[in-house]
């Protein structure tokens, strides 16, 4: 038979060891194993940027390692899959933009639905496209572009990093709303795109406003608007596309951070807190700003709102001019 005492001393046994398997469980999510940031695009970028603006002052306030883990390929559709395959225990995140959004419906054939399948954190910016050409064709302005267009419909071109960008998308976009069509010339990232636009082989595109700018200062491309709400204070001369009479394109991309699905609320709620303070100090806003972005933040829920009315609008801008990814 068991004494009293000694089921006694072997419960408070059991306990002891739990309590200590609980301790380790704590430490092994939080100070010993590094938060990993996983970057969908190539480092360099906007994306990339802002990850490795962010990890360092998320590391100090969490007092634990953040590592930037940059997982390219397939359109971003690797890295993101990383992150929705991932535990929901706040050691992965994934930051992106909103190419997460019109992957869903360019990839319908996807294993996981990058809306459903992750958890907003929060948005960290914004940025702008600017609707570029070059000096030789002659256009000055946007009006000049759908004139021109309209009068031989698919003579000129336009270049994109890809089917599926930002860039490409936001030109359809242009080109649904001003009535008009362009043929479009896809290339294997912005480099070799921007290149050809400098020579002159290709006739417009939209392009980062950090990308354009000293392209436009130095007089090799002319900037005919921006696909914004309003003017950007680098460009203050540039009108918006609505200013300039070629239709209502607000083309602005978000940049935001996600979690797995499943990660519980009082950590997004925290993480949410850490990151917007971040994105209110003075030295991240003049490290965004120099790239053309501009630091916004807003709660989880907010950031989930944007993502899932965004999501939407492009699906039926994919579907109307029968975009495909391949």
């Amino acid at each position: 038979m068991n004494h009293p005492a000694s089921r006694t001393r072997r419960s408070l046994l059991a306990l002891a060891m739990l309590a200590g398997a609980g301790l380790t469980q704590a430490q092994t999510a939080g100070g010993d194993v590094p938060l990993r940031l996983i970057v969908p695009f190539t480092p360099g970028t906007g994306i990339d940027l802002i990850a490795r603006t962010v990890g360092p002052k998320l590391a100090e306030r969490l007092k634990r390692p953040v590592v930037v883990d940059n997982r390219v390929g397939a359109s971003g559709n690797i890295g993101t899959e990383a992150v929705v395959r991932a535990a929901p225990d706040g050691n992965t995140l994934l930051v992106s933009v909103n190419t997460l959004v019109m992957n869903r419906s360019l990839y319908p054939q996807l294993a996981f639905d990058p809306v459903r399948d992750l958890t907003p954190v929060g948005l960290t910016s914004w940025g702008q496209l600017i609707l570029v050409t070059h000096p030789k064709s002659g256009i000055s302005t946007a009006a000049g572009l759908v004139a021109a267009a309209k009068q031989a419909p698919g003579r000129l071109n336009y270049a994109s990093p890809g089917v599926g960008t930002p860039h490409h998308l936001s030109m359809e976009l242009f080109k649904s709303t001003a009535g008009v069509f362009l043929t479009h010339i896809p290339y294997r990232g912005t480099g070799p795109a921007v290149t050809d636009m400098l020579g002159g082989q290709v006739d417009a595109m939209f392009l980062p406003i950090h990308v354009a700018l000293p392209q436009v200062r130095a007089g090799k491309l002319v900037a005919l608007g921006i696909g914004s709400d309003k003017r950007h204070p680098l460009l203050p001369d540039v009108p918006t596309l609505a200013e300039a009479r070629t239709g209502n394109v607000n083309v602005d991309m978000w940049y935001g951070i996600f979690a797995p699905k499943g990660m519980p609320a009082a950590q997004v709620a925290t993480l949410n807190r850490e990151i917007n303070e971040i994105l209110a100090s003075e030295d991240v806003k003049k490290a965004f700003s120099a790239q053309g972005m501009d630091p916004s933040s807003g709660t989880p829920e907010a950031f989930g709102r944007l993502v899932a009315q965004d999501a939407e609008r492009w699906a039926k801008l994919i579907k109307t001019q029968n975009i495909k990814a391949d």
